[in-house]
């Protein structure tokens, strides 16, 4: 991905047969990207531990230290980390450490501390990692599979659309999935919540995913004949910037001159926080909740033995508004809420802005009932259990 433009060249055969319907082959382009191998991504929580010895400890650290320093998306900050990762192994800090994941959780300590980067994280697998586990390309046909069943099950991310109280739309999103299905799903929910007077994007348990989603999904909230442009990537490696801009051809009708409220949690992470940076940054809507995580760099898995491996930013969002992103400060919300009573406030505040724009008598009626339906209902308990739906790929932080 190197341009705002989409090279048809890259994309796969699955996805040709998508945009061969001319109605939706705008949408669908948008949402080409190249995927790493998926057999090896993030290790179970339940995996078994493993004792480590000296010569592991010491591998472990020059191969992070290495790789940190060469792909790091700053290079001064990849040195220290660098610096500090060998230092600290030749002080005897790591000389208790035999478990693997206790080694682990110290090396992300470490990055954390230095490298200032919510990113940074150093993982063990008790099996094998083979040399190519997170190889860049197209993944194997079995891989695919995988990939999209798991992906179905999860609805692409499109946990929840529904119709509230006054006619103010609600959409859910657990992840932003950046495949063709996904695509669709968006115009399906766009045209769903189409009619609606105001809109609330839920992303309180979004944990991140595909930009492509986000720039498709920016483009319902824009005119067609404004071509906004919402973000960029920077990447270290040749120096390479990449642009993100709406779309000026979508199937059905804009969401515009209407309300978008933005609910938001401290598990709101990644490409979920940019989609709030964004709409906050360009004037599109309100943020309502809690400050998000406060992750903004992508990057990518690297191998660093047989079992560890570790996750290193080696790109940056850079906003075309505010010349900078969210990285560990997170998106602040313009109304700050418990995420628990996110929701019925956003809703609260769509039917206040209503309800004084109405004219007509039948619909300041029914706004005025709806407004006390909702002042009087207590607010929706929010369940953080599990993990956030974030698909498992190089996206999910942020890419």
């Amino acid at each position: 991905m190197r341009s705002a433009a989409v090279s048809t060249a890259r994309l796969d055969s699955r996805f040709r047969r998508h945009v061969a319907a001319a109605m939706a082959s705008a949408l669908f382009a948008a949402l080409a990207a190249s995927r790493a191998h998926a057999q090896f991504n993030f290790p179970s929580p339940d995996q078994a531990d493993m004792k480590i010895d000296a010569a592991t400890r010491a591998a472990v650290v020059e191969s992070l230290a290495t790789q940190v320093d060469r792909r790091y998306v700053f290079p001064d900050v990849a040195k220290r980390t660098a610096l500090a990762l060998r230092s600290r192994l030749k002080k005897g800090d790591f000389n208790a450490i035999t478990s693997a994941k206790e080694f682990a959780d110290s090396l992300t300590a470490t990055l954390h501390a230095v490298g200032k980067d919510r990113h940074f994280h150093t993982f063990y697998y008790d099996r094998a990692l083979p040399p190519d586990a997170f190889a860049r390309g197209e993944p194997s046909a079995a891989e695919r599979a995988i990939e999209e069943l798991n992906a179905r099950r999860l609805n692409h991310g499109f946990e929840r659309i529904q119709r509230l109280a006054g006619n103010v739309g609600y959409l859910e999103l657990r992840s932003f999935d950046g495949s063709p299905e996904a695509g669709a799903l968006a115009q399906a929910a766009m045209t769903l919540l189409g009619n609606s007077d105001a809109l609330i994007v839920d992303l309180r348990r979004n944990g991140g995913g595909d930009p492509n989603m986000i720039m498709l999904l920016m483009s319902w909230l824009f005119p067609a004949d404004d071509r906004v442009h919402v973000n960029d990537f920077y990447e270290r490696e040749g120096g390479r910037t990449e642009q993100f801009w709406t779309l000026t051809s979508l199937p059905g009708p804009r969401y515009v001159d209407k309300e978008v409220y933005v609910l938001t949690g401290s598990r709101t992470a990644s490409a979920a926080e940019e989609f709030a940076y964004d709409v906050k940054s360009l004037r599109r809507g309100t943020v309502v909740g809690e400050t998000t995580a406060g992750g903004a760099n992508p990057g990518a898995m690297v191998r660093l033995n047989d079992h560890f491996a570790a996750f290193i930013s080696d790109g940056r969002a850079v906003n075309p508004v505010t010349g900078t992103n969210w990285e560990g400060v997170g998106v602040a919300p313009d109304v700050r809420v418990p995420a628990g009573d996110a929701l019925k406030t956003a809703h609260l505040a769509a039917l206040t802005k209503l309800l004084d724009k109405a004219s007509d008598p039948e619909r300041k009626a029914a706004l005025t009932r709806a407004l006390d339906q909702v002042t009087a209902t207590p607010p929706e308990p929010l369940d953080m259990g599990g993990p956030p739906n974030g698909q498992p790929r190089r996206v999910v932080m942020g890419r």
